[in-house]
């Protein structure tokens, strides 16, 4: 990749897990990636105790609303990463796709949330030191 990369992290709700990849991909990467998340069946709103996890660590997703998949932004991304999303997520050819076999955070407690938190933010910098960011 010798352009900026986009990454699209999906899960089933987007409420939880893909948004606090994109959290921390945001935060980690900074302007040299391009993030995107969304969800095979959408939730009406973030799962607020996704929300309270990053703010512990100074990231703040509260604006994020969660967004349905569709087959236009997959296609417009270099890099797919699912988390349970199943047979909803589209398969193109050429695209590298990452399955992250994750806690799903809804109706968990803060602890675990916070545990799932960190093994994304491990997963993201991981994820970082492998694409081809623009110098």
């Amino acid at each position: 990749m010798s352009h900026k990369p986009t990454v699209l992290f999906v899960c089933v709700h987007n409420a939880g897990r893909s948004q606090m990849a994109a959290g921390w991909l945001r935060h980690l990467a900074g302007d040299a990636v391009e993030v995107r998340s969304a969800g095979s069946e959408p939730a009406d709103r973030i799962n607020p105790v996704a929300v309270e996890a990053m703010r512990e660590v100074g990231i703040d997703i509260t604006d994020r609303t969660p967004a349905r998949l569709t087959w236009d932004a997959a296609e417009a991304s270099d890099v797919i990463v699912t988390m349970g999303c199943g047979d909803a997520c589209p398969v193109f050819p050429g695209k590298r796709y990452e399955d992250w076999q994750l806690t799903d955070p809804a109706g968990r407690s803060l602890d675990v949330v916070r545990q799932v938190r960190d093994e994304i933010r491990q997963r993201v910098a991981h994820l970082i030191s492998t694409l081809d960011t623009p110098a």
